[in-house]
């Protein structure tokens, strides 16, 4: 079973359809205690990344991730909850984040090196370039997935970039490290390539437990 992360920043709705339509088992909550039922768990995320990682904060269950993530269960971020992933965002202020990959979240310029101006956020299809072999990319061919952001993640360390997508600049639009998973797109909005990466993650967390 797959614990989504309420925290009231989430696209909670549109990401349980997904896992309803795979017949993935899950459940919505907030309290750890019943989220400490999940086998792996999904961190959704719409917003500001300081306003999120101060509710994550209050709640805990900032400790309550880490705390899992020790005990081996796997976890995806999506979005905003891709970003929270990483060290730091400069969104707002500096803000740490859960620092479980290296790496640091930026605005994107709206600007080129040539001083042409281009559209922020990052709205609309894009294709995927992969880099990594990943259990996430099981059966799942190059095509395009939907983004919403005015963020992306720079890291130093490109093992942990799966996939990009260009947008003026390099965007690392699926992370990951051992059980740990990120994508920048919206997979519960990206047709049928997004649904097989929410079906292979769902696997992943059924391989974990057992």
């Amino acid at each position: 079973m797959i614990g989504i992360i309420d925290y009231g920043m989430g696209n909670l709705y549109s990401v349980s359809k997904a896992l309803e339509r795979l017949n993935v088992p899950y459940i919505v909550e907030s309290d750890q205690d019943k989220l400490r039922q999940a086998d792996g768990f999904i961190l959704p995320g719409v917003g500001s990344f300081k306003d999120a990682m101060h509710i994550l904060s209050e709640t805990r269950l900032d400790s309550f991730i880490h705390e899992q993530i020790t005990e081996g269960k796997p976890l995806l971020g999506i979005c905003l909850g891709m970003q929270l992933l990483f060290e730091e965002s400069e969104e707002n202020g500096l803000t740490s984040g859960l620092k479980l990959l290296p790496g640091r979240v930026v605005r994107f310029t709206g600007m080129t090196k040539e001083g042409k101006r281009y559209k922020v956020p990052h709205m609309g299809w894009n294709e995927l370039n992969f880099h990594h072999a990943s259990p996430l990319f099981d059966h799942v061919e190059r095509g395009h997935v939907y983004f919403v952001h005015s963020y992306y993640v720079q890291t130093d360390e490109p093992t942990v970039v799966l996939a990009s997508a260009q947008y003026d600049v390099e965007v690392p639009a699926v992370v990951g490290r051992g059980t740990i998973f990120g994508t920048q797109f919206h997979p519960e909005k990206s047709g049928k390539l997004g649904m097989r990466l929410l079906q292979n993650y769902a696997r992943v967390v059924e391989r974990e437990r057992n």
